[in-house]
């Protein structure tokens, strides 16, 4: 989608239209993010911050007085877009883990998301899920109760992608499930917001062991119907997703916004190098020139310097390469797409700012039943997993998830 604030800057303008389609389900107001996004200089990680923190400092604190005064549908909707800016104004502050305003503003999102939780009716339920060998680690998400949970219900569990929240998954996808009568589980994995902050677990590319304990969570829950659990998968989560239905037979259907055959193709397509010599070079003990390579592009490149800034904070990466190297090992290459059995929707962005041409290698290498849903810029819905076009997006997606669990 061509860029209408921060037309030098494609990071910091897709982050803004991000921000922008959160209002179609309440996560933010059309104004307030204009407003916001005039005040911000592009490549100024700092004044990002500064202008949403304001943003969302004011916005919150509107809600909590709404809230206090007896307004609960005031509160919550303020609390949901607090929850919004309050993300928004540490995305960009990875690259130092150590910089306090990133715990001060991710503390803040998820207590107004809670706090906005708590007033819906029913109220969104807060879930932790025992996770993994280090002591007290867990899943954090949002279990959402369709009807009155009085007999069993198709479920779909949803998840991010490299660097969006289960919080932020309300506004782009759980609560368009909730109004179609889909039970929703909303979680971060490792590598993703709760899991890193609170407990330093950085992603991995085996997702089913991410997913299967999500999957045993739900089983305990008579309200849901276990032979009808759907996974969707956004961003990243686009190859996450389908990773792991490829392991995981309790999966019914598996959707993918947007499909991702092989992640590092957004990154290798930077450099003059072949993949396999750029992988054996990226896990070399030492390589100059290729540590050169890495540090012009994030020096000339927004998103290249957004992109390593954040991955090696959510990889466990000390270095740009260290990072490269990690993410190589994102893919469904050799034979893993063969292995997915379950009915799957691949979602394709006609102008994707990171995974563009991906949907289409994915679908071509799945052998299940498939679908390929594609979007378009005379829709508004060609960037990168339809930002700013979600209820057209989220319609036709759980149209074809109707068709697919109540044949």
């Amino acid at each position: 989608m061509r860029a209408v604030l921060f037309e030098d800057d494609k990071q910091f303008w897709f982050e803004t239209l991000r921000v922008f389609g959160n209002a179609s389900y309440g996560g933010a107001d059309f104004g307030e993010v204009l407003a916001t996004a005039e005040r911000i200089t592009p490549g100024d990680y700092d004044g990002w911050h500064d202008a949403w923190l304001a943003t969302a400092e004011r916005v919150g604190g509107e809600a909590s007085r709404a809230q206090a005064a007896g307004h609960p549908v005031s509160a919550r909707d303020g609390h949901l877009r607090a929850s919004t800016y309050f993300r928004t104004a540490e995305f960009f502050l990875h690259d130092n883990p150590s910089d306090p305003r990133i715990a001060y503003a991710y503390d803040r999102s998820v207590e107004h998301f809670r706090a906005a939780a708590r007033l819906f009716r029913p109220a969104i339920e807060p879930v932790t899920i025992p996770y993994g060998s280090i002591a007290g680690a867990a899943l954090h998400g949002y279990f959402y109760r369709a009807g009155d949970g009085s007999e069993p219900r198709p479920t779909v569990m949803m998840h991010s992608g490299f660097d969006g929240s289960a919080e932020e998954v309300h506004f782009v996808g759980a609560w368009a499930a909730v109004e179609r009568g889909y039970h929703v589980l909303s979680f971060d994995g490792p590598g993703q917001p709760s899991a890193i902050h609170r407990y330093g677990l950085p992603f991995r590319p085996d997702w089913e062991h991410a997913v299967a304990p999500v999957l045993d969570h739900l089983a305990t829950r008579p309200e849901v119907d276990m032979t009808r659990v759907a996974l969707l998968g956004q961003s990243l989560g686009g190859m996450l997703a389908p990773r792991a239905a490829a392991f995981e037979p309790r999966i019914a259907a598996v959707i993918a916004v947007d499909g991702v055959y092989d992640a590092a193709a957004a990154v290798t397509a930077m450099f003059p190098l072949d993949a396999d010599e750029l992988a054996r070079r990226a896990r070399a003990p030492r390589d100059d020139e290729l540590d050169d390579m890495l540090r012009t592009a994030i020096e000339t490149n927004p998103t290249a310097r957004w992109a390593f800034g954040h991955g090696q904070y959510v990889m466990g990466a000390d270095s740009p390469r260290r990072f490269l190297a990690s993410y190589l090992d994102y893919h469904l290459r050799d034979g893993v797409a063969e292995r997915i059995a379950c009915p799957t929707l691949v979602c394709s962005a006609a102008d994707d700012l990171f995974f563009e041409g991906q949907p289409q290698r994915l679908f071509e290498h799945l052998t299940c039943p498939k679908t390929l849903l594609e979007f378009t810029a005379e829709e508004g819905a060609d960037a990168h997993c339809h930002v700013g076009a979600q209820r057209l997006a989220l319609a036709r997606i759980y149209d074809w998830l109707d068709d697919v669990l109540h044949p």
